[in-house]
């Protein structure tokens, strides 16, 4: 993706990727491709999984994250947006595994399950900001 700014949101099920705030709502989408709780359930919104040892909370797929991961590969600056535990889950996994992406991740912050034109107006409005506070370079003389 070559775009500088760009925002992902993600939960267990689904990644979405806005390349620019400015080019509007129009996502990357990348799906899970696999129930995380087993075909019998019919359900990929179930969080707690009966008679496992174990939390039994949904586990993402580091092919998943992967996958996400990949897509970031042109982005300059990434903010991580999204509910539960997945996103912190997404950073652990670029960190171990894809650390020149880590290192592009601006901030992660916690969006529930939101629109496509929410989540640009969210990048834009954390992007506006981090752009103001950010201080002037002077040009370079002659």
């Amino acid at each position: 993706m070559p775009y500088f700014q760009t925002v992902v949101w993600l939960d267990h099920a689904q990644g979405r990727i806005f390349g620019s705030a400015a080019a509007g709502a129009n996502p990357t989408v990348i799906d899970a491709g696999t129930d995380p709780h087993g075909d019998a359930h019919g359900s990929p919104r179930v969080h707690h999984k009966a008679n496992v040892i174990g939390s039994g909370k949904v586990r993402n797929e580091p092919a998943f994250f992967g996958r996400i991961a990949a897509a970031l590969d042109g982005a300059g600056e990434i903010l991580v947006l999204g509910p539960g535990l997945a996103k912190r889950e997404f950073v652990d996994h670029v960190k171990a595994h894809v650390p020149s992406i880590a290192r592009r991740i601006v901030a992660v912050e916690t969006a529930d399950r939101i629109t496509d034109n929410q989540i640009v107006a969210r990048a834009r409005l954390y992007y506006g900001r981090a752009a103001r506070s950010r201080p002037q370079l002077a040009p370079l003389g002659d």
